[in-house]
């Protein structure tokens, strides 16, 4: 490997961080270090925040420790056999480099993640070196996230959890067939057994510090996952239920998806063109809808095409659901349940939470609906309220162009 300086270095690891898309910093402890000691903090002013244009926060420094890996998985840039440029970091120039950032103010925190080089014991133990360095030699306080290799000895992933935020460890593929297909020195037991150990790990942490308050802390920003969209041949609604068996088994507190991009020189069985980016996020709002409005996986299965399997993508699968059991509604918004609230397509839980609120002193017409939500037209079809009865859309058959985000036309160049 050619002799790099740390910019170039930056270049190419930062670079080849770009598809990891778990990096949010939600849910940790606050720390701060407005009292004169150590460095650094998880909140507050003074940290930079700044947003990709497809939303993906990027407040943190994201590099890999090295994009050169033993592994061939057939989906991955960074693969044994892939012809790039390699490049890899040591555990002290890592540290350097975020206490470099922060003090500029460029970040918040670290998230780290590498290829396997060596062993999966040796690169998860530089991995712990740079948190455990942080941590301990400069004191530092801020957000710190550790991918974390699933084939690493326990103990190793342990003491990740007790120098980290949080921990994460991918189950790259939403199928079994899948990931025996496309990454076959991965195994999904070892995956799935490594995730269980951490959920043990926070939940025995958990139990220590309601019992001693100086127990350390384990990952108190949980753990998360991330799974490959359009890669393989799963349906949206094999996603859908994967990604609730996982929030049920392992606690999690975030499973991210992220849409299958074509790479360089890539292998056979992989698709040629790349899923719409619409996918990803309509996946997104299902994630939302079960873990915030109390959709259960086969409701959310529900508004997929029954012949494909898949969500639409023209509507939000709110609406499709919505669209889909018009049976359901219309819902009196004076006197259904929240849960019933929740179901109506342009509420969202702050809308919600206050008609349910409001309603306790008056009755609710169409115009108080109307300022707690963006679109009244959206949300009209589907609620009585004291002065509206939907008696000439409820039954509508083109109900659909009604309610569905108009198109619009969007400018290149608009001041």
């Amino acid at each position: 490997m050619a002799q790099l300086d740390t910019r170039e270095k930056l270049a190419i690891l930062a670079d080849a961080a770009k598809y990891d898309a778990s990096c949010a910093s939600s849910g940790t402890a606050k720390r701060d270090s407005r009292d004169g000691k150590g460095l650094g903090s998880t909140e507050g002013m003074g940290i930079c925040h700044a947003y990709a244009p497809d939303g993906r926060c990027i407040s943190l420094l994201k590099i890999l420790l090295t994009n050169s890996c033993i592994f061939d998985c057939h989906y991955c840039i960074n693969r044994k056999s892939s012809n790039v440029r390699r490049a890899r970091f040591t555990a002290d120039e890592v540290v350097k480099l975020t206490i470099a950032f922060y003090k500029r103010n460029y970040i918040e925190g670290l998230f780290l993640s590498s290829g396997i080089i060596k062993s999966s014991d040796y690169t998860m133990e530089q991995m712990v070196e740079v948190a455990r360095s942080l941590r301990e030699d400069h004191h530092f306080r801020g957000y710190i996230h550790l991918k974390t290799i699933p084939d690493a000895d326990p103990e190793l992933v342990h003491q990740a959890g007790l120098y980290a935020d949080r921990v994460s460890i991918n189950v790259e593929l939403p199928t079994v067939s899948g990931l025996k297909r496309l990454a076959p020195e991965k195994d999904g037991a070892r995956i799935e057994g490594a995730m269980g150990e951490v959920k043990a790990s926070i939940a025995d942490n958990g139990d220590a510090r309601r019992k001693y308050k100086s127990a350390p802390r384990f990952a108190p920003a949980g753990q998360s996952t991330q799974m490959i969209v359009g890669a393989d041949a799963a349906t949206d609604g094999e996603i859908v239920t994967r990604a609730s068996t996982l929030y049920d088994r392992f606690g999690l507190r975030r499973v991210y998806y992220s849409a299958f991009s074509p790479i360089p020189d890539a292998s056979t069985v992989l698709p040629l063109q790349r899923p719409p980016l619409m996918r990803e996020h309509r996946l997104y709002q299902s994630d939302w809808l079960m873990r915030f409005y109390d959709y259960s996986p086969h409701e959310v299965v529900a508004a997929a095409d029954d012949a494909t399997g898949m969500l639409p993508l023209d509507i939000d699968p709110k609406l499709a659901w919505a669209l889909k059991f018009r049976d359901s509604f219309p819902v009196d918004v004076n006197r259904a349940p929240r849960e019933l609230l929740l179901r109506v397509p342009g509420l969202g839980v702050k809308a919600v939470n206050r008609i349910v609120a409001s309603r306790r002193w008056r009755r609710l017409r169409l115009d108080d609906v109307a300022r707690l939500t963006v679109s009244v037209a959206k949300v009209r079809p589907f609620i009585v309220a004291e002065d509206w009865r939907p008696v000439l859309l409820t039954d509508r058959a083109d109900l659909k162009p009604l309610v569905a985000p108009k198109r619009q036309q969007l400018e290149l160049f608009a001041a």
